[in-house]
């Protein structure tokens, strides 16, 4: 069989642009997306697309229309395919058993009764979202026990392991390619097939195959490390706080050792994204049912750190603030959970201005690619407060950071876009509050300068000496309980 058709069932972060650049390096291939959302799709066919991804907009302006759609027919788009991504949300569970670890494999589930349903002759099915190990089974055994006459289904598993900001340049250039199948000629006829289009741009030495319960276990274990490294910069940047050390100089030192290795040894209020925590709690979640506690603590701890870190910040927002931020106005830069993305999902800011909001702050938010809708619906859902009214009345929405800045006590830096290093901070300090404070939850301004200018400054992994918050304050030094 030559794949002549692929379907992809989730319009989102994960389906819409690993479609578009199978769709780009596929020319002679039909890639139709389709989703539920009409909403979604509407936007997936017009200028501004649902999400934000440097280079998405050009693949999309590209094949949209030639061999790349988006559709709300989600039938016809399963019919025609010979190839199927599954694509679709898998969040933690709010209820019932495994609740706040577990998978939701709802979605999953529909998504394989569609098929089973519409489909004619034989399929591949890829499972794409981030599931528990053993969920292509589940698949599997859903395909088979609705098969009709004439019908076969392979399932396989290809883990996305995508940054947001950098998800078209992780595709086109990827450090590897996971391909998980049944280990049986069929399996292995499937996993040929999908190889063969990846091999249109990836070559074949990072094509790696393995079994589907393998794959899956695999992209758990990739975030779970990488969650681990941040958790465990973070925890350093308590004990570089506490005795004088800057994280920045450790990370360095320790990154250089060629057995760990720089990357995501950043300092920062935490981590957030759709992958890091969801995957931390299900990896917990799947060594309790295991019957392995001590393995569950220990992962566990990953995602506990990470909280702490959070409240951590914001305590010490309140504290330097002479312990109090009653009626008194934030300018917050920065909602998305990284930067060059709008995606807010388990973002660091939810959590830090949740935080204010509970102790009284008002806070002008300013990030330059989330929507006003989205940080509202953030600060003003059930997981966030009991009392949305009073949330709504403290939080305003500005376009323009020079705006937002207006009248402030203080700066709160929760995402590390570029455009934040580039302000006139002199001119900002002139029309805020005195003494005006800097708190730099992703260690990316130039301190010494904004100190220089007269800002008391705060980051995170790093204290400096009193003289020179005596210099920022005007002679005054708040006693802070961090500092001896």
């Amino acid at each position: 069989m030559v794949i002549k058709n692929i379907c992809c069932i989730g319009a989102g972060y994960v389906g819409g642009p690993t479609c578009s650049v199978i769709a780009w390096k596929c020319p002679d291939i039909r890639v139709h997306v389709v989703d539920k959302s009409e909403l979604r799709i509407k936007q997936w066919n017009s200028g501004k697309l649902p999400i934000y991804e440097p280079g998405l907009d050009d693949v999309v302006k590209e094949c949209r229309g030639r061999n790349l759609f988006f559709s709300n027919d989600i039938d016809v788009a399963v019919k025609e395919a010979d190839l199927i991504f599954i694509s679709v949300n898998t969040p933690t569970k709010t209820y019932g058993i495994g609740k706040g670890r577990a998978a939701d494999l709802k979605h999953i589930e529909l998504c394989a009764r569609k098929i089973a349903e519409v489909s004619e002759g034989h399929k591949i099915v890829v499972e794409k979202s981030t599931v528990p190990v053993r969920a292509a089974e589940s698949i599997a055994h859903i395909l088979s026990a609705n098969t009709k006459p004439g019908v076969s289904f392979q399932v396989l598993s290809n883990p996305e392991f995508l940054a947001e900001g950098t998800a078209i340049e992780n595709l086109v250039y990827p450090d590897r390619v996971l391909i998980g199948g049944e280990e049986s000629a069929e399996g292995e006829a499937a996993i040929a097939q999908l190889t063969w289009i990846y091999n249109h741009w990836v070559p074949t030495e990072k094509i790696i195959t393995l079994s589907t319960w393998s794959s899956e276990l695999s992209k758990l274990a990739s975030n779970a490390f990488l969650a681990q490294r941040v958790s465990s910069i973070n925890a350093i940047s308590a004990l570089c706080e506490a005795t004088g050390a800057d994280v920045s100089q450790v990370a360095a030192a320790v990154g250089r050792d060629s057995r760990i290795g720089s990357k995501f040894l950043q300092a920062s209020v935490g981590f957030g994204g759709s992958c890091f925590q969801k995957d931390l709690l299900n990896l917990v979640y799947i060594a309790e049912c295991l019957n392995l506690p001590e393995v569950a603590m220990y992962w566990q701890q990953v995602t506990d750190m990470n909280e702490y870190q959070r409240t951590r910040f914001a305590k010490r927002i309140v504290g330097c603030l002479f312990n109090t931020v009653t009626d008194k106005t934030l300018a917050v830069f920065g909602f998305a959970f990284k930067k060059n993305t709008g995606d807010t999902r388990e973002s660091p800011a939810i959590f830090v201005c949740s935080h204010l909001l509970e102790e009284g702050a008002r806070l002008n938010i300013y990030d330059p690619k989330v929507e006003a809708k989205q940080i509202e619906d953030d600060l003003t859902n059930a997981r966030a407060t009991s009392e949305p009214e009073r949330v709504q009345k403290l939080i305003n929405i500005y376009d323009d950071p020079y705006e937002a800045v207006r009248n402030a006590h203080a700066i709160v830096v929760l995402t590390e876009w570029d455009e934040f290093k580039t302000y006139d901070y002199k001119k900002m300090l002139t029309v805020m509050k005195k003494p005006a404070f800097i708190f730099d939850g992703r260690k990316i301004l130039d301190h010494e300068a904004l100190i220089s200018l007269g800002f008391h400054t705060e980051t995170i992994g790093k204290r400096f000496s009193r003289d020179t918050l005596l210099r920022s304050s005007g002679g005054h030094c708040p006693s802070f309980s961090w500092m001896p």
